[in-house]
């Protein structure tokens, strides 16, 4: 136990936020003015603790073996303190077994996205409860990066922002024929209805977004101009494609061995020379599929089970050879942490409330989650990217150019200028 004091120390003393550490019998280690004060209820989280394994602490956090004292933003800039390895690491230098261990985990990743297994997923995130959502959401509880185009804007008007940069992007236009994969609450369909006057679909696999986007539709006498389905991308029917296409938050839950699969099916979705914007988030490295130091275990257990993240330059090798052409990569990132904070402090405000809509531990985890993928953007151990790119209008492999986009503006001034 004295080996154990001394190392966590010696890891407390590289700090430049104090931190203290109280063991179940009420031994003290660390400054009696910490900014963080974690109380052990157990001893095993004081090894994750020493070891930096901010996973295993905040595991042990969401299964009452601990607690803290403090602003979670304070907890958080300790987190990354506490890392003796940068998360984004991945791989071993050995070629040949990199290339068995990418094998494996493409084995794994195509075994956990059968559709029925997505459709468990996607409902274990997203249908916890919608009032505990609305707590931390904007009031059209969008769930994906907000767009602050203007410092001073509240997250509401940076996601009404986010909606029309994505219709704009698109160009979308009256009488269009729009499909939103992944559709969430509804915002974007809506938006793009009654902004840009296009006839939109959206599909979801959760059973609370479905029901929730169907009561809107008719709320807001959306009906046939508005549809939403309770159904998987792959099971689309491809008779009659659409003009443009957005996916937005969803390609996270696809799984990297079924990339080039999800591609393909968008690509005979859109009609040639349609546009899709797929935005999403990205791994930071190169070569891991999850951040490390336990950090990616505890989103797969608690979070997101089966979501998997790609370094964007993956995402646009497997895009193009779906036949696509990519034509605008915008990151997003210092967006995302922004937009992530405004729901942690929403969350913050509002604990009691949010314990009795829902488990305590389920309130624990998002509390960690939400302060900590901020803390994860600001860190640049994630991304988040909006892919706009075009089904080539020319008939590959015929003769024809492979898909010059004749009708696509010239430069991006369409994208941002203040639409009258």
């Amino acid at each position: 136990m004295k080996v154990m004091d001394s190392l966590l120390e010696r890891k407390l003393d590289g700090l430049t936020l104090p931190l203290a550490v109280v063991l179940p019998d009420g031994h003290r280690i660390g400054a009696a003015d910490a900014a963080i004060t974690i109380r052990l209820k157990q001893l095993s989280p004081l090894a994750h603790i020493a070891a930096g394994e901010v996973g295993k602490v905040a595991q042990d956090y969401v299964e009452g073996k601990l607690d803290f004292d403090g602003s979670v933003r304070h907890l958080m800039e300790i987190a990354a303190q506490l890392l003796d390895t940068d998360p984004t690491e991945g791989g071993d230098g050995s070629a040949t077994l990199n290339w068995w261990r990418e094998i494996r985990l493409n084995a794994r990743s195509r075994a956990r996205h059968q559709v029925h297994a997505d459709a468990q997923q996607v409902q274990f995130h997203y249908d916890v409860s919608d009032a505990f959502y609305e707590l931390w959401l904007d009031p059209m509880r969008l769930y994906s990066c907000a767009y602050f185009r203007d410092a001073a804007m509240t997250l509401a008007q940076a996601q009404q922002a986010k909606l029309d940069h994505i219709c704009r992007k698109l160009m979308l236009r009256p009488g269009e024929r729009f499909l939103d994969i992944g559709a969430g609450w509804g915002g974007l369909l809506m938006w793009a209805a009654e902004h840009y006057g296009v006839r939109a679909h959206g599909i979801t696999l959760s059973r609370n977004q479905h029901a929730h986007v169907n009561q809107l539709i008719d709320a807001r006498g959306l009906a046939g101009r508005v549809t939403m389905e309770l159904l998987d991308y792959r099971e689309l029917p491809e008779g009659a494609p659409y003009d443009k296409i957005a996916s937005v938050g969803m390609f996270e839950h696809v799984g990297r061995a079924l990339m080039p699969a999800y591609f393909a099916k968008i690509h005979r979705l859109l009609k040639p020379g349609g546009l899709l914007l797929n935005h999403g988030i990205t791994a930071g490295g190169t070569r891991n599929h999850q951040l490390g130091a336990g950090m990616g275990d505890f989103i797969e257990r608690y979070i997101f089970p089966g979501g998997e993240l790609m370094h964007v330059s993956k995402v646009t090798e497997v895009m193009s050879e779906a036949q696509f052409e990519p034509l605008d990569l915008e990151n997003l990132r210092p967006h995302y942490a922004r937009t992530l904070w405004a729901w942690s402090d929403a969350l913050e405000a509002q604990l009691a409330k949010a314990r009795e809509l829902t488990r305590v531990s389920v309130v624990r985890a998002y509390r960690l989650y939400l302060a900590g993928s901020a803390m994860g953007f600001e860190q640049g151990w994630m991304a988040l990217f909006q892919m706009l790119a075009a089904r080539p209008s020319g008939q590959v492999g015929q003769g024809s150019m492979r898909g010059a986009q004749s009708q696509f503006p010239f430069n991006r001034g369409y994208m941002y200028a203040e639409r009258s």
